[in-house]
């Protein structure tokens, strides 16, 4: 089974419904400000997100943790791949400060890889979603995890932090993940938001799963459609759906741009095959108007 995506297939001239605003309102410019005050990393900036100028505007951001390095090299990925630095022991403390002072109720927190801990930095994320949540009572906590290299008992450890919300991106269709994720494996992520779930109903509490497919990298609408289908099978109940944008010249090729009647026609097949909450456009993201959907409120 094939993996490869011809780099002369990349359509370089982007659509008209390609389209970012760019920021005006002054909301942007202190979010941007406090962000930068209290040292921290948001995934908006480091992974180019198209929709960073709108989320900040509104007062939301989805906070990076564990640094801003790598230890994977994905072929869609804007975050750099390099040797991580050591954890913020303070960290955990800053995020819990950023959340109250912009004044969020529904904070997303994600990471980039730490292949190179034990722990994958699961340790790291629920002290930070503890700290969140300690400072900030009745905040909705989501967080967008990597996959732990498959270590259950790091993912356990995250796990009970109790998180509202459970993100673990399936990025792509199974036939082109070993191309598109560095070191991920399709079933692993499948098996990952499987526990994820099981872990939850162990420790006595209910969390909504959630996944996110990128369009545009060669898959099939077949192939889409069975991933849904290995989504549900696994108790995933929110999905998005969004284009990939190349970064730069050095990441994969964009095979094709979605019509927006396309995602929205995905969007009723996903519905009526089961989601609950479905997010699907050209320039939705993962985190992109997070605080929209309320899967919480499912349980």
């Amino acid at each position: 089974m094939s993996c490869k995506i011809n780099p002369t297939l990349h359509r370089e001239n982007k659509p008209e419904w390609i389209k970012v605003r760019l920021p005006s309102d002054p909301v942007f410019w202190s979010t941007k400000g406090l962000i930068d005050d209290l040292r921290l990393t948001t995934v908006c900036e480091e992974a180019q997100c198209p929709n960073r100028w709108e989320c900040w505007s509104g007062g939301t951001a989805t906070f990076m943790i564990a640094g801003d390095r790598c230890t994977r090299a994905c072929g869609f990925c804007a975050i750099k791949t390099a040797k991580p630095f050591a954890l913020e022991s303070d960290e955990p403390v800053r995020v819990a400060q950023a959340t109250k002072r912009l004044g969020l109720n529904h904070v997303v927190i994600t990471a980039v890889a730490r292949d190179d801990l034990a722990d994958g930095g699961a340790e790291h994320f629920s002290r930070t979603v503890t700290s969140t949540k300690e400072s900030n009572p009745g905040v909705v906590i989501e967080i967008l995890v990597p996959d732990f290299n498959g270590k259950n008992d790091a993912l356990r450890v995250c796990m009970k932090s109790e998180p509202h919300i459970f993100n673990h991106n399936l990025e792509t269709v199974e036939r082109l993940t070993k191309l598109v994720r560095s070191r991920a494996q399709y079933k692993r992520s499948l098996e990952v938001l499987k526990k994820a779930k099981e872990f939850a109903d162990e420790l006595g509490y209910n969390v909504a799963t959630k996944s996110g497919i990128m369009l545009g990298l060669g898959e099939t609408e077949n192939e889409v459609m069975e991933s849904m289908d290995h989504l549900l099978e696994n108790n995933v109940t929110v999905l998005t759906l969004g284009q990939y944008l190349r970064p730069s010249e050095k990441h994969l090729p964009v095979v094709e741009y979605i019509h927006p009647d396309q995602f929205h026609r995905l969007k009723e097949v996903a519905e009526e095959k089961g989601f609950r909450h479905v997010a699907s456009g050209p320039l939705v993201r993962s985190s992109y108007h997070a605080a929209d959907f309320k899967p919480e409120l499912d349980l």
